[in-house]
């Protein structure tokens, strides 16, 4: 044992036999109270988390992981520069990051097994390889579970929309589903979806119409106890709470934000989206996920690089130089991901095709070093050289950043229980 039992422990283990329980079984009751104690969450560094996700599968050569020096045809037809950190070069499109290359940690030896885009996605959003017998909660679903609501808000926001099937709640129950917009925030007359109260409809009839439903809702729960019916009930609690606060209901206002700022994130998809990523994280949500673009470059990849990548670098670059600014970085963990890199030589359709051996991600704030790269890939970024990143490693990293023990089980149907993530370790080389 690797604490010697005291007097008082035998004391207690004596009364504990009184009352039926062996010695062996006190002490595994003093393992399990330890257990508890360990899978207890914590405070973390980040208190909110912003996902960037890039769907297709971005190619690192065109953006994170250039290499200057390699033949061509692995090079590629794109330039590089220089950041704002000596020694650090990106692709030549994104010039506003690399005036903020100072703030954010590049990870470039980010690996997995799964070419096709339904099992790369599947392992990015919820760390866990796919199952025939399992459906996995993502990311933002265990961060609503574990840790809850904050402020009237959702504490699972999908901008626009829930991205794939991968983004929701597995094993867990429907109540930790994402709360998605319904509308991209760069267009014409952007409303969130069912945020207002229905037309005809004042806060007395919604009161009154929220106590009839109450009494309908705890008769059924009365007389039949089901997840489903749980789940419902704390959705109609959450959807509740954010119609009848003034202040829930703002977060989503992205008219109220200066019109110089808007202009500095750009109007457009990316600028706007993550914009509304900063107000909400902001004004209380947990975790935000938001997708821009098509990065499935099979063809032409030098064009499609170029109409793709600088609304992303003016977004994410006055992001993080806008939380920057609030003090809301070192809070906030922000992370760009795609589901692989592409093919280290270009093929004959001047394009790239699918490669998850290694590549490229990005996380910055929320407790991460910044000017900083991790790992490396090859010469010709076929495979990764120093460090190599695994999906339970990523993924034990950003929930430890947040608070969560990733080991910690949860509990799948036929009362089987889960870890949140099986096998990762924290990389503490990532953080400060």
């Amino acid at each position: 044992m690797r604490n010697q039992p005291t007097r008082r422990s035998f004391l207690k283990a004596g009364f504990a036999g009184g009352i039926g329980l062996s010695l062996a079984d006190f002490f595994s009751m003093k393992k399990a109270q330890a257990d508890l104690k360990q899978y207890a969450n914590f405070e973390g560094t980040a208190k909110n988390v912003i996902f960037i996700y890039l769907p297709g599968g971005a190619a690192h050569q065109e953006t994170w992981d250039p290499k200057p020096y390699a033949p061509v045809e692995y090079r590629g037809p794109m330039n590089s520069i220089e950041t704002n950190v000596s020694g650090i070069r990106i692709n030549e499109t994104l010039q506003h990051t690399a005036k903020v290359m100072d703030k954010i940690t590049i990870c470039r030896s980010m690996t997995h097994g799964e070419a096709a885009h339904e099992r790369g996605t599947h392992n990015m959003f919820t760390g866990y390889r796919p199952s025939p017998a399992l459906q996995y909660p993502s990311i933002g679903s265990v961060i609503s579970h574990e840790l809850g609501p904050r402020k009237n808000l959702p504490p699972y926001v999908c901008i626009p929309n829930q991205p794939n099937e991968f983004a929701g709640t597995g094993y867990l129950s429907s109540s930790y589903a994402p709360f998605s917009l319904g509308s991209d925030p760069a267009a014409n007359g952007f409303q969130v979806r069912d945020l207002n109260l229905p037309g005809g409809i004042d806060d007395g009839r919604f009161t009154t119409r929220r106590n009839v439903l109450d009494r309908v809702n705890n008769h059924f729960l009365a007389k039949e106890s089901a997840d489903n019916l749980d789940a419902l009930n704390s959705f109609y609690d959450r959807a509740y709470s954010l119609i009848s606060s003034p202040a829930a209901r703002e977060a989503f206002n992205i008219d109220a934000e200066d019109g110089a700022l808007r202009d500095r994130y750009g109007r457009n998809q990316a600028g706007q989206r993550l914009l509304m990523a900063r107000r909400l994280v902001e004004s209380g949500v947990r975790f935000v996920t938001l997708t821009y673009g098509g990065w499935d470059m099979h063809n032409s990849i030098e064009a499609s690089i170029k109409s793709q990548v600088p609304a992303l670098d003016q977004g994410f670059a006055t992001l993080i130089s806008d939380l920057s600014e609030r003090g809301l970085l070192d809070e906030t963990l922000v992370c760009i991901a795609s589901e692989f890199g592409r093919t280290p030589k270009i093929n004959g359709n001047a394009g790239r095709d699918h490669w998850p051996k290694v590549f490229s991600v990005v996380l910055a704030g929320g407790g991460v070093k910044g000017g900083n790269v991790f790992g490396s890939s090859d010469s010709t970024a076929s495979e990764p050289e120093e460090n190599p990143l695994s999906v339970a490693d990523w993924a034990t990293t950003i929930y430890h950043t947040i608070g969560i023990v990733a080991d910690k089980e949860l509990m799948a149907p036929g009362d089987r229980p889960i870890e949140i993530v099986d096998g990762g370790k924290v990389r503490k080389e990532l953080l400060v």
